[in-house]
């Protein structure tokens, strides 16, 4: 029997749409990589493709997301950064020894010491979660409007307003309560 998966929440930004394998956080939680095959799923469509990986190393994977999770939304309030998750994300970022190789159309790609090596694709995520949180990159950090998600996304829309981590899902839902809620007597 073949076990059907929630669909992943792919972003532009590597190290939300990695805590976004984990959604609904404040509600009935989602877990969208409950088995190592499907990290590697993740991993693929992220341009991180590795061939396999265990369940030890989707523990790994889990605390790294967790870790974001807990900095970003940390810094999206300005608050204090936990120390706990940023030693992880300082660990993974230096466990891992990922390259970036200029493609040549122009565009990065990320090239892996080894094709079953996901310590190296947390690297990456690790790396791209630092340069959120060091403002190094243009955009404002901020925190899902909808009281189930809380997710932590990173704003690049031009007026930085934006309150929906994803306006299709979380965005749509609070529309449709509030349209509901105002049509009840």
């Amino acid at each position: 029997m073949h076990d059907r998966f929630p669909d992943f929440r792919l972003g532009k930004v590597l190290a939300t749409s990695f805590t976004a394998t984990l959604t609904e956080r404040r509600g009935d939680a989602v877990e969208r990589i409950p088995v190592p095959r499907r990290l590697v799923d993740w991993l693929a469509a992220s341009g991180l493709a590795v061939e396999s990986c265990t369940t030890a190393q989707l523990e790994l994977a889990r605390e790294l997301r967790e870790s974001i999770h807990a900095v970003l939304t940390a810094a999206a309030g300005q608050e204090d950064l936990p120390a706990s998750a940023v030693e992880v994300i300082n660990d993974r970022s230096a466990q891992g020894r990922a390259a970036a190789v200029l493609t040549p159309e122009g565009h990065r790609q990320w090239r892996l010491s080894s094709a079953s090596c996901v310590e190296d694709a947390l690297g990456v995520i690790a790396a791209d979660a630092i340069s959120i949180v060091a403002g190094e990159r243009d955009g404002k950090l901020a925190l899902c409007a909808s009281p189930t998600c809380r997710a932590a996304f990173f704003d690049t829309s031009q007026s930085r307003s934006r309150k929906w981590c994803e306006m299709n899902t979380c965005g749509n839902r609070q529309k449709k309560a509030r349209f509901n809620a105002n049509k009840r007597p």
